[in-house]
């Protein structure tokens, strides 16, 4: 039985297919990807249903899946989101499912990292999917110069991927390094096993530097912005800064102004919210009370009462754009 072991696809569907196709793919045969199969490339989704559907295939954690199934989403991460839409969380649930490693008859396979003194029952998963924790912990293990391959005297071969190791595979002690960089224009590359034949596509372009011009706009939009806190719109726009393209500009020109306008409404705020415990004071005076906590912003209604209802309290109380629209409806503004 051949066993085929793909690296890092990153969303590259189109040089998968081309690549199956160059092998000879068969139904019996078994397709393993050790990782990462979406971000960054164009077509993230169509590689996970490809996967999810074909029989005698494995998918192993990548760092990539990894971030997803922990929520940790930069910006290649929200690309994916917003593509996947409304089965964003059965892909979520898929990732639950995934093994850390897979061994036949002549390779371990694994994502990214491998302690060199240790058996396959003992790695960290942190260190095969090749995550920020994993490699700080080799960090202290390995010195900066040199990584796990340098140390490892097995007598098992181990495939691997995680980072570009340019390309053609990295072949070093016994370990085969097979990700040669296809979202960013390279090759994609293929082990087949038994024999350790090498098979490889050339990506047709840099998918990533495509995909990260392309999808600005859509996840920008996609943000949360109404529910975010004042101080995170402030980071998030900051971070941006960098940006040249204008469309992007007056999108996040439009946010900027449209926070400071919302920011700037404390003042009346305040002000109804005076008028409003004037009123109830003067026509529920035995009821007041009562007549407040009817109130959502009942809380700024008391401290008015006691003359201790300060703009800073409004900052601290409304710090996102959703409870400003909230008081201000509340209150007919």
């Amino acid at each position: 039985m051949r066993k085929f072991i793909i690296g890092d696809i990153h969303g590259c569907f189109d040089e998968l297919m081309e690549l199956t196709e160059k092998i000879g793919l068969k139904e019996n045969d078994i397709l393993i990807s050790l990782g990462d199969i979406v971000d960054r490339g164009n077509k993230s989704k169509e590689v996970y249903e490809y996967f999810l559907n074909r029989p005698n295939s494995i998918v192993l954690m990548g760092n990539h899946e990894r971030k997803h199934q922990n929520g940790i989403l930069n910006y290649a991460q929200e690309i994916v989101k917003v593509q996947f839409e409304n089965e964003y969380k059965v892909f979520l649930k898929w990732l639950d499912t995934l093994p850390y490693y897979y061994e036949t008859e002549e390779a371990i396979i694994i994502h990214a990292f491998f302690e060199h003194d240790k058996e396959i029952e003992q790695q960290k998963d942190e260190v095969l999917c090749g995550s920020t924790s994993g490699s700080r912990y080799l960090e202290k293990k390995y010195s900066a110069e040199k990584t796990w391959t340098e140390f490892y005297t097995g007598t098992k071969s181990i495939i691997y991927g995680h980072y570009v190791v340019g390309d053609t595979p990295k072949i070093h002690n016994n370990t085969y390094g097979i990700d040669t960089g296809a979202c960013h224009g390279n090759y994609l590359t293929a082990i087949e096993l038994p024999g350790f034949i090498i098979h490889q596509v050339k990506a047709k372009r840099d998918y990533w530097k495509e995909e990260q011009k392309k999808w600005q706009i859509p996840i920008l939009k996609a943000k949360n912005w109404n529910h975010m806190p004042f101080d995170e719109i402030d980071k998030q726009l900051d971070k941006l800064l960098y940006i040249d393209e204008p469309e992007v500009k007056n999108y996040l020109a439009e946010i900027r102004k449209w926070k400071e306008e919302l920011q700037n409404s404390y003042e009346i705020i305040k002000e109804r919210i005076d008028i409003v415990t004037k009123n109830l004071i003067e026509n529920h005076k035995e009821k007041f009370s009562i007549e407040a906590n009817k109130f959502p912003f009942k809380t700024y209604i008391f401290k008015s009462k006691s003359n201790n209802l300060t703009i800073e309290n409004l900052q601290k109380g409304l710090n996102s754009p959703n409870k400003i629209t909230n008081i201000k409806r509340e209150l007919g503004l």
